[in-house]
């Protein structure tokens, strides 16, 4: 799949490194961009030259993922949508594609099967798209205006936000190849494995004495970093002991063959209902034959390298450990994130990005695969970086001054949940910010990556920073609004809305609403008192998770400005609202502008304080009819509020002059929605307060309109 050499990067003998973005010649950062792009781009593409038939992009390797076709198409979308977002391109590429290869790329729980139907498109489709994709990024690069530094708040960021995460799909891809079956799949030039293999070697505990570690990427560094590297944490590390290799496949041997698997002893309630589940009795990659044990690897299956790194999830490393604690009497756990760092100076190993090959298995320097645990030494230890990634005991959480970038506002929110452990040190594929010091990626404790472990002996208090309350001012604020206090007798909003549609109802069919622009779902849940199905859809996924957790848990928690650094911790109960017994909504992302053409068939479509906030409105109130049913319902409430940062001018429906006289947002409305629509009643304005700090608020009122869908 690679593009002709006119548009390949600039030949260099290894994968381009991260970016220093403090480079102040605009010719040579272009320059330096173009070949950071196209050796990714190039790179990614060059992975799935590993599939050997059509049909292979089309099997899901796992029940819990998509087949391949969508991480193909995924991270091309990506692209244009973050693009649209910084306004460095103004329209789509293909409305269809970006709606289908936008969303959907978390695995799943271990015991929720997707098994939803996708109009996928042919390969070769795809590939067109994604060269229409590459030829768009590079005319950004080569043509845009660019203003210098290029940081956070730079359009530009965009791009190597996406170049970024097309490298760690790089990684996660390979690894559903590797769980793709074997014959869908055959040995690359460009991804050959390793080939020195042996014996495992005799692993021992080395003291790292205590320190004090200080995480947390600056503002201002000239190195992308996403949201959760960002802010500070300190911490004292009292002194341990540390394996000094990776556990080996030979050294989980032990384990297997003593019965691990079978033994619920050495297992905590979640991992063991992960591994009667799975019904697991041996590592993911490891293959029973009559010839032996073999390792299966990106293309092929190997003889067992027993010298190897052993690759599991969280759930079986956390198993070895309590049996290695049974078999020795240590302390064994794996580490913290805080002890990984300490590891990490111990070992003495500075943060590079090494003109020639690492010291390490990282960065595709060496092979396509994991290589002997006593290959690469850094200090007293062996692999602290690369060759697999390593779990820690440490579920990932927000530092002090964390704050999400706009672009992406749900890379890392959606993990403070306690149930996505971090994961250290890199891989044998993992490039770009991956290799990074600073870099914080986590992962459920089911997942497979290409992850193993190293084990620990200490006996200090595990403690798990807390991510548990929202902290981000705006999500706080919109907690507070659809589920806080009443302020100066205003009713509460969304319950007021829903209230105002229920005379609307009587006689009509309640089977299927839709809630557009749900933020954190109150009105989803008073709908769902009177419909059969109710769907919250919003553009932002951290909106999403709000809805979720109080569909699973039944409480939200917050924190609330008081004023200056004073705050105050809220937590709301749906039973306390009454809500506790009506039916869970099903709550998903997407954009109101390009809805998933599955969103059909509804008797109510509610889009509260929606209109104003679209960056298209006219896409939307043209294409909505045909979301509804016929005699179903349109509700559309809004303050009228248009601001250029959410829609640009020309894209207003009203508040302006037209032929000389005043357009109002009611009369676009009327346009866009007469042919499709009837107005049922008179407009009716509707009071909204939104609380800031203690001490001040916004009083705002929203026009609704109710719309009936006609027999065209």
């Amino acid at each position: 799949m690679i593009q002709d050499a006119e548009t390949t990067a600039a030949d260099t003998p290894w994968f381009s490194r991260t970016l220093d973005l403090s480079c102040r010649n605009e010719a040579a950062l272009r320059r330096r961009l173009r070949d950071y792009f196209i050796s990714t781009f190039n790179r990614y593409e060059s992975l799935f030259d590993c599939l050997n038939t059509a049909q292979a992009f089309y099997e899901k390797p796992i029940s819990l993922r998509h087949p391949l076709i969508f991480y193909l198409g995924h991270t091309a979308t990506f692209f244009i949508n973050k693009l649209l977002l910084a306004r460095l391109v103004d329209e789509r590429l293909d409305e269809k594609m970006e709606s289908i290869f936008a969303v959907g790329v978390d695995e799943m729980s271990w015991d929720d099967l997707d098994d939803t139907h996708y109009d996928w498109p042919k390969v070769a489709q795809l590939m067109d798209y994604r060269a229409k994709v590459r030829a768009a990024v590079l005319a950004i690069i080569d043509e845009a205006p660019l203003t210098l530094p290029l940081d956070r708040d730079n359009p530009w960021w965009a791009i190597i936000m996406g170049i970024e995460h097309e490298r760690i799909h790089l990684e996660t891809t390979s690894v559903l190849i590797r769980q793709q079956e074997l014959k869908w799949v055959s040995p690359r030039p460009d991804w050959a494995p390793c080939t020195d293999r042996g014996d495992a070697p005799a692993n021992e505990l080395v003291p790292v004495a205590s320190g004090s570690v200080v995480l947390g990427k600056d503002s201002d560094s000239s190195i992308y970093g996403w949201d959760n590297e960002y802010g500070r944490h300190e911490a004292e590390v009292p002194a341990f002991d540390a394996s000094r290799y990776l556990v080996s496949n030979g050294e989980f041997l032990e384990f297997v063959e003593a019965g691990g698997y079978r033994n619920r002893h050495h297992w905590g309630q979640e991992g063991w209902q992960w591994r009667e589940f799975a019904n697991r009795s041996q590592p993911e990659f490891w293959r029973k034959k009559p010839s032996g044990w073999h390792l299966r690897l990106m293309t092929k299956e190997v003889p067992m390298p027993w010298n190897w790194p052993v690759e599991v999830n969280y759930h079986e490393a956390k198993a070895f450990c309590n049996w290695k604690t049974s078999e020795t009497g240590e302390p064994i756990r794996l580490p913290t994130e805080d002890e990984w760092y300490r590891l990490h100076q111990a070992a003495g190993i500075r943060q590079e990005r090494p003109d020639g090959a690492w010291q390490a298995n990282l960065h595709l320097d060496h092979w396509a695969s994991s290589c002997p645990v006593d290959r690469f030494a850094h200090g007293d230890f062996f692999d602290v970086i690369g060759n697999v990634w390593q779990w820690t005991e440490t579920p990932t959480y927000p530092f002090d001054g964390f704050e999400v970038h706009p672009l992406y506002d749900d890379f890392t929110m959606p993990t403070f949940d306690g149930q996505h452990n971090l994961i250290k040190g890199g891989s044998w594929i993992s490039c770009g910010n991956e290799a990074e010091l600073s870099s914080r990626y986590a992962f459920r404790r089911h997942f497979f990556q290409h992850a193993g472990f190293r084990y620990v002996a200490s006996d200090a208090e595990l403690t798990a920073a807390s991510s548990h309350y929202e902290t981000d001012k705006l999500m706080s604020e919109y907690a507070e609004f659809h589920y806080g206090e009443r302020y100066f007798g205003v009713a509460n909003f969304p319950k007021a809305l829903v209230e105002h549609l229920l005379p609307y109802l009587d006689g009509r069919k309640r089977r299927r609403a839709l809630d557009l622009g749900c933020a954190c779902g109150r009105a989803s849940f008073e709908l769902a008192r009177h419909f059969d199905c109710v769907t919250g859809v919003d553009f932002s996924a951290r909106f999403i998770n709000q809805g979720v957790q109080l569909s699973r848990e039944g409480v939200l928690r917050y924190t609330l400005c008081d004023e200056g650094e004073l705050v105050l911790y809220k937590s709301r109960r749906l039973a306390d609202l009454g809500l506790d017994q009506v039916p869970s909504p099903e709550f998903m992302q997407g954009d109101a502008c390009n809805l998933n053409p599955k969103l059909t068939g509804y008797d109510l479509v509610f889009a509260a304080n929606l209109i104003d906030r679209l960056y298209e409105p006219a896409r939307f109130l043209d294409d909505v009819h045909s979301r509804i049913n016929v005699g179903g319902l349109l509700m559309i409430a809004s303050p009228y509020t248009w601001l250029e940062e959410h829609t640009a001018r020309a894209a207003w429906l009203g508040g302006f002059k037209k032929d000389g006289e005043s357009h109002t947002t009611l009369d676009g409305l009327k346009a866009h929605l007469g042919k499709h629509f009837r107005l049922l009643g008179e407009p009716r304005q509707l009071p909204f307060v939104i609380r800031e700090t203690s001490h001040k608020f916004q009083h705002s009122l929203s026009e609704v309109t109710l719309w009936e869908r006609k027999d065209d």
